[in-house]
């Protein structure tokens, strides 16, 4: 009982102000995380040598380095160079630069998914190539590529805990000072534990209704 009273009275009201700060993280970071990450596989696609090849080296870099290496040169790298981000800004940047180099990767297999003929019928019917790009082929890939970069958004949810290493005190964070001031670690955060997976479970919902939503009948499906 006083387990569950200690629960109720200090850790969800400490919690509940850390996972308001984790959803204003999480819902930007998507948001440009998959525009630009769109950006950036039509560009390893059709971005020809110069642009193909900046696009590749981006994603290379940031698929293969560690986010926490990220967030820190951010944060604590940059003023090195007159460069000053605030804690929020520096944890959205982050997370939406490497979100970007993932989601390319699903867009660029939903481009080269794409057969050439579609390019060829736009053409026909006097579209531009950038035309064809944004009525007819990337719509396409993006469809084809939805599943995987809705993976990769609830692993975004998950990398969003690391943003209380460069100070932006959110759902981990808080957990972590109040672990940190009763030395009930257990407790908090196995119950940060059970926040993340109502979170996670919630965008897996939306993501399946938005699938559903963009489905076209008999378009990849057998």
């Amino acid at each position: 009982m006083e387990t569950l009273n200690f629960i109720v009275d200090r850790v969800m009201p400490a919690l509940n102000e850390g996972a308001v700060i984790s959803i204003q993280l999480i819902v930007p970071s998507t948001v440009l995380g998959l525009l630009f990450g769109i950006v950036l596989g039509a560009l390893r696609v059709y971005g020809g040598s110069v642009l193909g090849a900046l696009a590749n080296g981006y994603a290379a870099l940031f698929r293969g380095t560690p986010l926490v290496c990220q967030l820190l040169f951010l944060y604590y790298g940059l003023p090195n160079v007159g460069i000053y981000l605030e804690p929020y800004g520096a944890a959205v940047l982050g997370f939406s630069m490497c979100s970007a180099a993932y989601h390319s990767e699903y867009i660029r297999g939903g481009l080269l998914a794409t057969r050439r003929g579609q390019h060829l019928a736009a053409q026909a019917l006097g579209f531009s190539t950038l035309q064809s790009m944004l009525s007819i082929v990337v719509p396409q890939a993006v469809r084809r590529a939805l599943p995987g970069c809705g993976n990769e958004i609830v692993y975004l949810i998950k990398y969003s805990s690391l943003a209380y290493l460069v100070t932006c005190m959110e759902l981990t964070g808080h957990g972590k000072e109040l672990a940190a001031q009763t030395f009930r670690f257990s407790e908090v955060f196995l119950v940060v534990g059970v926040y993340y997976l109502v979170i996670v479970t919630v965008a897996s919902f939306l993501l399946r209704k938005l699938e559903d939503r963009l489905r076209i009948p008999g378009f990849g499906h057998a």
